[in-house]
Protein backbone atom coordinates (compact mmCIF):
# COMPACT_ATOMS: atom_id res chain seq x y z
CA UNK A 1 0.00 0.00 0.00
CA UNK A 2 2.93 2.40 1.13
CA UNK A 3 4.70 1.60 -2.45
CA UNK A 4 1.25 2.06 -4.28
CA UNK A 5 0.80 5.79 -2.36
CA UNK A 6 4.22 6.42 -3.84
CA UNK A 7 3.93 5.27 -7.56
CA UNK A 8 0.52 6.14 -8.17
CA UNK A 9 1.18 10.35 -7.74
CA UNK A 10 4.10 10.31 -10.05
CA UNK A 11 1.82 8.48 -12.98
CA UNK A 12 -0.44 10.70 -12.31
CA UNK A 13 1.79 13.48 -12.62
CA UNK A 14 3.28 12.52 -15.82
CA UNK A 15 -0.32 11.82 -17.55
CA UNK A 16 -1.65 15.07 -16.58
CA UNK A 17 1.59 17.31 -17.51
CA UNK A 18 1.59 19.60 -20.15
CA UNK A 19 4.82 18.19 -21.72
CA UNK A 20 2.10 14.69 -22.53
CA UNK A 21 -0.77 16.52 -23.80
CA UNK A 22 2.17 18.29 -25.90
CA UNK A 23 2.89 14.88 -27.10
CA UNK A 24 -0.79 13.79 -27.42
CA UNK A 25 -1.34 16.78 -29.85
CA UNK A 26 1.93 16.46 -32.04
CA UNK A 27 1.12 12.62 -32.32
CA UNK A 28 -2.64 12.77 -33.79
CA UNK A 29 -1.47 15.92 -36.21
CA UNK A 30 1.12 13.88 -37.41
CA UNK A 31 -1.70 10.51 -38.16
CA UNK A 32 -4.10 13.04 -39.41
CA UNK A 33 -1.99 14.28 -42.00
CA UNK A 34 -0.46 10.96 -42.86
CA UNK A 35 -4.05 10.11 -43.49
CA UNK A 36 -5.43 13.22 -45.23
CA UNK A 37 -8.04 13.87 -42.86
CA UNK A 38 -9.45 17.44 -42.48
CA UNK A 39 -9.44 19.67 -39.06
CA UNK A 40 -12.81 18.10 -37.97
CA UNK A 41 -14.47 19.58 -34.75
CA UNK A 42 -17.12 17.39 -33.32
CA UNK A 43 -20.28 19.28 -31.45
CA UNK A 44 -22.19 17.05 -28.99
CA UNK A 45 -25.57 18.91 -28.57
CA UNK A 46 -28.00 18.10 -26.52
CA UNK A 47 -31.19 20.51 -27.35
CA UNK A 48 -32.87 20.46 -23.76
CA UNK A 49 -29.38 21.53 -22.10
CA UNK A 50 -29.08 25.30 -21.54
CA UNK A 51 -25.42 24.81 -21.98
CA UNK A 52 -25.76 22.92 -25.37
CA UNK A 53 -27.98 25.98 -26.09
CA UNK A 54 -25.72 28.62 -25.38
CA UNK A 55 -22.50 26.95 -26.79
CA UNK A 56 -24.63 26.55 -30.32
CA UNK A 57 -25.56 30.26 -30.49
CA UNK A 58 -21.81 31.03 -30.63
CA UNK A 59 -20.80 28.10 -33.05
CA UNK A 60 -21.64 30.15 -36.58
CA UNK A 61 -19.34 32.95 -35.39
CA UNK A 62 -16.28 30.04 -34.45
CA UNK A 63 -16.57 28.55 -38.33
CA UNK A 64 -15.75 32.06 -39.72
CA UNK A 65 -13.16 32.78 -37.52
CA UNK A 66 -11.93 28.96 -37.68
CA UNK A 67 -10.76 26.72 -41.08
CA UNK A 68 -12.17 23.32 -39.72
CA UNK A 69 -14.86 21.33 -40.47
CA UNK A 70 -17.53 21.41 -38.03
CA UNK A 71 -19.62 18.22 -37.57
CA UNK A 72 -22.87 18.50 -35.30
CA UNK A 73 -24.11 15.24 -33.01
CA UNK A 74 -27.43 15.20 -31.45
CA UNK A 75 -27.25 13.76 -27.97
CA UNK A 76 -29.16 12.49 -24.92
CA UNK A 77 -28.74 14.06 -21.67
CA UNK A 78 -26.45 12.15 -19.20
CA UNK A 79 -27.54 9.43 -17.62
CA UNK A 80 -28.83 9.45 -13.48
CA UNK A 81 -25.21 8.17 -12.57
CA UNK A 82 -23.27 11.15 -14.00
CA UNK A 83 -26.62 13.74 -13.36
CA UNK A 84 -27.91 12.06 -9.88
CA UNK A 85 -29.82 15.60 -9.08
CA UNK A 86 -31.31 16.16 -12.07
CA UNK A 87 -34.37 18.07 -11.35
CA UNK A 88 -32.11 20.23 -9.34
CA UNK A 89 -29.07 20.48 -12.26
CA UNK A 90 -32.09 21.28 -15.13
CA UNK A 91 -32.67 24.23 -12.67
CA UNK A 92 -29.28 25.46 -11.82
CA UNK A 93 -28.39 25.36 -15.75
CA UNK A 94 -31.00 27.51 -16.81
CA UNK A 95 -30.03 30.04 -14.12
CA UNK A 96 -25.94 29.60 -14.37
CA UNK A 97 -26.40 29.70 -18.64
CA UNK A 98 -27.83 32.68 -18.08
CA UNK A 99 -25.56 34.31 -16.17
CA UNK A 100 -22.94 33.32 -18.03
CA UNK A 101 -24.30 34.55 -21.30
CA UNK A 102 -25.27 38.02 -19.78
CA UNK A 103 -21.47 37.86 -18.65
CA UNK A 104 -20.43 37.43 -22.09
CA UNK A 105 -22.33 39.54 -23.74
CA UNK A 106 -24.39 37.22 -25.73
CA UNK A 107 -27.55 37.99 -26.45
CA UNK A 108 -29.52 34.59 -25.83
CA UNK A 109 -32.91 33.38 -24.65
CA UNK A 110 -34.02 29.52 -23.93
CA UNK A 111 -35.55 27.13 -26.09
CA UNK A 112 -38.70 25.71 -24.27
CA UNK A 113 -39.19 23.30 -26.84
CA UNK A 114 -37.10 21.32 -28.53
CA UNK A 115 -36.35 18.65 -31.94
CA UNK A 116 -37.59 15.13 -31.34
CA UNK A 117 -33.87 14.02 -33.49
CA UNK A 118 -32.67 10.57 -32.68
CA UNK A 119 -29.83 10.61 -30.61
CA UNK A 120 -28.87 6.50 -31.16
CA UNK A 121 -26.05 7.68 -33.37
CA UNK A 122 -24.88 10.69 -31.31
CA UNK A 123 -25.09 8.88 -28.27
CA UNK A 124 -22.79 5.92 -29.74
CA UNK A 125 -20.63 7.98 -31.25
CA UNK A 126 -19.82 10.18 -27.95
CA UNK A 127 -19.91 7.07 -25.61
CA UNK A 128 -16.91 5.76 -28.36
CA UNK A 129 -15.37 8.85 -28.24
CA UNK A 130 -15.24 8.61 -24.35
CA UNK A 131 -17.62 11.09 -22.65
CA UNK A 132 -21.01 11.29 -21.19
CA UNK A 133 -22.44 14.89 -21.42
CA UNK A 134 -23.80 17.49 -23.59
CA UNK A 135 -22.64 20.72 -24.48
CA UNK A 136 -19.26 18.99 -25.44
CA UNK A 137 -17.00 19.88 -28.14
CA UNK A 138 -14.35 17.31 -29.59
CA UNK A 139 -10.95 17.77 -31.34
CA UNK A 140 -7.99 15.66 -31.51
CA UNK A 141 -8.66 13.68 -28.33
CA UNK A 142 -9.57 16.25 -26.19
CA UNK A 143 -12.61 17.14 -25.03
CA UNK A 144 -14.29 21.30 -24.65
CA UNK A 145 -17.54 21.61 -22.50
CA UNK A 146 -19.47 24.43 -23.07
CA UNK A 147 -18.76 28.20 -23.48
CA UNK A 148 -16.29 28.24 -20.45
CA UNK A 149 -13.52 25.77 -22.26
CA UNK A 150 -13.99 27.32 -26.03
CA UNK A 151 -11.37 29.44 -25.25
CA UNK A 152 -8.99 26.28 -25.25
CA UNK A 153 -9.71 24.76 -28.61
CA UNK A 154 -9.48 28.35 -29.86
CA UNK A 155 -6.13 28.55 -28.68
CA UNK A 156 -4.95 25.43 -30.21
CA UNK A 157 -6.67 26.43 -32.95
CA UNK A 158 -5.12 29.38 -33.73
CA UNK A 159 -1.48 27.49 -32.55
CA UNK A 160 -2.48 24.97 -35.71
CA UNK A 161 -2.39 28.54 -37.83
CA UNK A 162 -6.35 27.96 -38.91
CA UNK A 163 -7.60 30.87 -37.51
CA UNK A 164 -9.34 32.78 -40.65
CA UNK A 165 -8.65 36.47 -39.88
CA UNK A 166 -5.48 38.43 -39.09
CA UNK A 167 -7.18 40.91 -36.42
CA UNK A 168 -5.75 40.69 -32.93
CA UNK A 169 -6.38 37.73 -31.42
CA UNK A 170 -9.67 37.73 -29.41
CA UNK A 171 -11.63 35.03 -28.37
CA UNK A 172 -14.96 34.43 -28.59
CA UNK A 173 -15.17 34.23 -24.61
CA UNK A 174 -12.38 33.70 -21.97
CA UNK A 175 -13.85 33.77 -18.20
CA UNK A 176 -12.08 36.28 -16.14
CA UNK A 177 -9.83 34.72 -13.24
CA UNK A 178 -10.84 36.42 -9.89
CA UNK A 179 -10.27 38.07 -8.46
CA UNK A 180 -9.42 41.24 -10.97
CA UNK A 181 -10.66 44.04 -8.10
CA UNK A 182 -10.99 45.33 -4.87
CA UNK A 183 -12.96 47.17 -2.52
CA UNK A 184 -14.30 46.95 1.28
CA UNK A 185 -17.45 45.48 1.83
CA UNK A 186 -19.13 43.95 4.56
CA UNK A 187 -19.67 40.38 3.66
CA UNK A 188 -19.36 36.95 4.74
CA UNK A 189 -18.22 34.48 1.22
CA UNK A 190 -19.61 30.92 2.26
CA UNK A 191 -16.94 28.46 0.75
CA UNK A 192 -18.30 24.65 0.64
CA UNK A 193 -15.87 22.81 -0.37
CA UNK A 194 -14.90 18.86 -0.41
CA UNK A 195 -11.40 17.75 0.25
CA UNK A 196 -11.64 15.36 -2.04
CA UNK A 197 -12.72 17.71 -5.67
CA UNK A 198 -9.60 18.48 -7.68
CA UNK A 199 -11.55 21.70 -8.49
CA UNK A 200 -11.66 22.78 -5.02
CA UNK A 201 -7.88 22.17 -4.56
CA UNK A 202 -7.10 24.26 -7.77
CA UNK A 203 -9.69 27.23 -6.65
CA UNK A 204 -8.09 27.26 -3.23
CA UNK A 205 -5.74 30.08 -3.58
CA UNK A 206 -8.13 32.38 -5.68
CA UNK A 207 -10.67 32.51 -2.56
CA UNK A 208 -8.53 33.08 -0.28
CA UNK A 209 -7.05 36.30 -2.62
CA UNK A 210 -11.10 37.11 -3.46
CA UNK A 211 -11.82 37.98 0.35
CA UNK A 212 -8.67 39.67 0.91
CA UNK A 213 -9.18 41.96 -2.05
CA UNK A 214 -12.52 42.56 -0.76
CA UNK A 215 -11.99 42.33 2.65
CA UNK A 216 -14.65 40.19 3.31
CA UNK A 217 -14.93 37.52 5.66
CA UNK A 218 -13.79 33.75 4.20
CA UNK A 219 -15.99 30.79 6.30
CA UNK A 220 -14.93 27.38 5.36
CA UNK A 221 -17.98 24.97 5.38
CA UNK A 222 -16.67 21.46 4.54
CA UNK A 223 -19.20 18.57 3.23
CA UNK A 224 -18.46 15.07 2.21
CA UNK A 225 -17.57 14.58 -1.22
CA UNK A 226 -20.01 12.84 -3.79
CA UNK A 227 -18.85 9.24 -3.50
CA UNK A 228 -19.02 9.45 0.24
CA UNK A 229 -22.66 10.38 -0.02
CA UNK A 230 -23.82 7.49 -2.09
CA UNK A 231 -23.71 9.00 -5.12
CA UNK A 232 -22.14 6.91 -8.10
CA UNK A 233 -19.62 8.94 -10.38
CA UNK A 234 -18.95 7.01 -13.90
CA UNK A 235 -15.96 5.70 -15.08
CA UNK A 236 -16.21 8.43 -18.13
CA UNK A 237 -16.77 11.65 -15.51
CA UNK A 238 -13.83 10.23 -13.40
CA UNK A 239 -11.49 10.04 -16.53
CA UNK A 240 -12.21 13.80 -18.07
CA UNK A 241 -12.55 15.46 -14.47
CA UNK A 242 -8.75 15.57 -13.79
CA UNK A 243 -7.50 16.82 -17.31
CA UNK A 244 -9.90 19.08 -17.25
CA UNK A 245 -8.82 20.70 -13.50
CA UNK A 246 -5.02 20.29 -14.62
CA UNK A 247 -5.54 22.76 -18.03
CA UNK A 248 -7.31 25.09 -15.91
CA UNK A 249 -4.55 24.85 -13.03
CA UNK A 250 -2.44 25.79 -15.32
CA UNK A 251 -4.11 28.75 -16.47
CA UNK A 252 -4.71 30.19 -12.74
CA UNK A 253 -0.90 29.38 -12.08
CA UNK A 254 -1.96 27.00 -9.35
CA UNK A 255 0.48 23.46 -9.26
CA UNK A 256 -1.83 19.98 -9.75
CA UNK A 257 -1.33 16.99 -10.99
CA UNK A 258 0.98 15.10 -8.52
CA UNK A 259 -1.80 13.51 -6.79
CA UNK A 260 -2.49 10.91 -3.87
CA UNK A 261 -6.05 10.49 -3.78
CA UNK A 262 -7.56 10.85 -0.32
CA UNK A 263 -10.51 8.69 -0.66
CA UNK A 264 -12.03 7.64 2.51
CA UNK A 265 -9.94 7.49 5.54
CA UNK A 266 -8.13 10.29 4.61
CA UNK A 267 -10.87 13.01 4.22
CA UNK A 268 -12.32 11.75 7.45
CA UNK A 269 -9.51 12.37 9.77
CA UNK A 270 -8.90 15.84 8.02
CA UNK A 271 -12.48 16.98 9.03
CA UNK A 272 -11.56 16.04 12.19
CA UNK A 273 -9.03 18.50 12.98
CA UNK A 274 -10.96 21.26 11.13
CA UNK A 275 -12.66 22.66 13.98
CA UNK A 276 -9.62 22.73 16.22
CA UNK A 277 -7.77 24.36 13.52
CA UNK A 278 -10.51 27.05 13.17
CA UNK A 279 -9.89 27.92 17.02
CA UNK A 280 -6.61 28.34 16.62
CA UNK A 281 -7.62 31.10 13.64
CA UNK A 282 -5.90 28.27 10.75
CA UNK A 283 -8.62 27.04 9.08
CA UNK A 284 -7.72 28.26 5.99
CA UNK A 285 -4.13 27.68 6.36
CA UNK A 286 -4.52 24.26 7.10
CA UNK A 287 -7.24 23.63 4.27
CA UNK A 288 -4.89 25.10 1.81
CA UNK A 289 -2.06 23.22 3.32
CA UNK A 290 -4.13 19.96 3.05
CA UNK A 291 -5.67 20.28 -0.44
CA UNK A 292 -2.10 21.56 -1.62
CA UNK A 293 -0.17 18.95 -0.30
CA UNK A 294 -2.63 16.20 -1.80
CA UNK A 295 -3.23 17.22 -5.39
CA UNK A 296 -0.08 18.64 -6.23
CA UNK A 297 2.51 17.26 -3.94
CA UNK A 298 1.44 13.53 -4.11
CA UNK A 299 1.45 13.43 0.09
CA UNK A 300 -0.37 10.51 1.65
CA UNK A 301 -3.28 12.04 3.94
CA UNK A 302 -3.70 8.92 5.62
CA UNK A 303 -0.30 8.67 6.95
CA UNK A 304 0.86 10.32 10.49
CA UNK A 305 3.98 11.21 8.23
CA UNK A 306 1.68 12.88 5.60
CA UNK A 307 -0.57 14.45 8.01
CA UNK A 308 2.76 16.49 10.17
CA UNK A 309 3.74 17.77 7.04
CA UNK A 310 0.35 18.87 6.22
CA UNK A 311 0.15 20.14 10.13
CA UNK A 312 3.01 22.03 10.63
CA UNK A 313 2.97 23.58 7.17
CA UNK A 314 0.55 25.38 8.38
CA UNK A 315 1.92 26.89 11.51
CA UNK A 316 -0.32 24.09 13.59
CA UNK A 317 0.76 21.89 16.33
CA UNK A 318 1.43 17.86 15.60
CA UNK A 319 1.58 16.55 19.06
CA UNK A 320 -2.24 18.73 19.81
CA UNK A 321 -3.20 16.88 16.21
CA UNK A 322 -2.75 13.69 17.14
CA UNK A 323 -4.78 13.91 21.03
CA UNK A 324 -7.85 14.62 18.65
CA UNK A 325 -7.45 13.22 15.64
CA UNK A 326 -9.84 10.60 14.00
CA UNK A 327 -12.60 12.28 16.73
CA UNK A 328 -16.63 12.13 14.69
CA UNK A 329 -17.40 15.78 16.35
CA UNK A 330 -17.47 17.00 12.40
CA UNK A 331 -19.71 14.89 11.30
CA UNK A 332 -22.66 17.12 12.66
CA UNK A 333 -21.35 20.13 11.28
CA UNK A 334 -20.60 18.02 7.53
CA UNK A 335 -23.91 17.48 7.38
CA UNK A 336 -25.47 20.90 8.39
CA UNK A 337 -22.85 22.44 5.88
CA UNK A 338 -24.25 19.97 3.10
CA UNK A 339 -27.92 20.65 4.08
CA UNK A 340 -27.84 24.29 3.58
CA UNK A 341 -25.37 24.04 0.25
CA UNK A 342 -28.57 22.02 -1.19
CA UNK A 343 -31.24 23.76 0.35
CA UNK A 344 -29.89 26.61 -2.31
CA UNK A 345 -30.02 24.06 -5.30
CA UNK A 346 -26.57 23.05 -5.46
CA UNK A 347 -25.07 19.77 -4.50
CA UNK A 348 -21.35 19.74 -5.46
CA UNK A 349 -18.12 21.59 -4.75
CA UNK A 350 -16.18 24.30 -4.61
CA UNK A 351 -19.29 26.49 -4.45
CA UNK A 352 -19.96 29.83 -3.00
CA UNK A 353 -22.57 32.09 -1.28
CA UNK A 354 -22.93 35.32 -0.29
CA UNK A 355 -25.84 36.48 0.68
CA UNK A 356 -28.68 34.65 -1.16
CA UNK A 357 -26.11 34.51 -4.19
CA UNK A 358 -24.95 30.66 -4.52
CA UNK A 359 -22.83 29.42 -7.49
CA UNK A 360 -20.82 26.14 -8.23
CA UNK A 361 -17.54 25.87 -9.61
CA UNK A 362 -14.09 27.10 -9.88
CA UNK A 363 -14.81 28.59 -13.16
CA UNK A 364 -17.43 30.81 -11.07
CA UNK A 365 -15.93 32.71 -8.65
CA UNK A 366 -16.41 35.79 -11.17
CA UNK A 367 -20.32 35.48 -10.41
CA UNK A 368 -19.08 36.15 -6.04
CA UNK A 369 -16.67 38.96 -7.50
CA UNK A 370 -19.64 40.83 -9.53
CA UNK A 371 -21.71 40.41 -6.12
CA UNK A 372 -19.16 41.44 -4.02
CA UNK A 373 -18.61 44.95 -6.59
CA UNK A 374 -22.05 45.41 -5.51
CA UNK A 375 -21.66 45.49 -2.12
CA UNK A 376 -18.53 47.93 -2.27
CA UNK A 377 -19.19 51.00 0.10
Amino acid sequence: MVLKSYIIPHIAEKRLSQKRLDASRVKFETHRKKSGAEHVVEFFHDPTDPYSQLLSKVLPEFQKLYDVKLVTHIVSPPDDQAAPQRAKLAAYAKLDAMRLASKAKIDFKLEATFSTANTVHGDERRKALGHYNGAMLYYGAEWYWGLDRLHYLESRLTTLGLRCTNTKQNYIYEPAISPIGSGKVKAQINWYLSFRSPYTAIVTPKVKALANAYGADLVLRPVLPMVMRGLAVPTLKKNYIPFDAAREARRMNVPFGKICDPIGRPVEMAYSLMAWAQEHGKAYDYAQSWLSAVWSEGVNAGTHAGLRIIIERAGLDWADAKRILGNDDWRESVADNQSEMMSYGIWGVPSFRVGDTITWGQDRLWVIEDTLRKLRQ
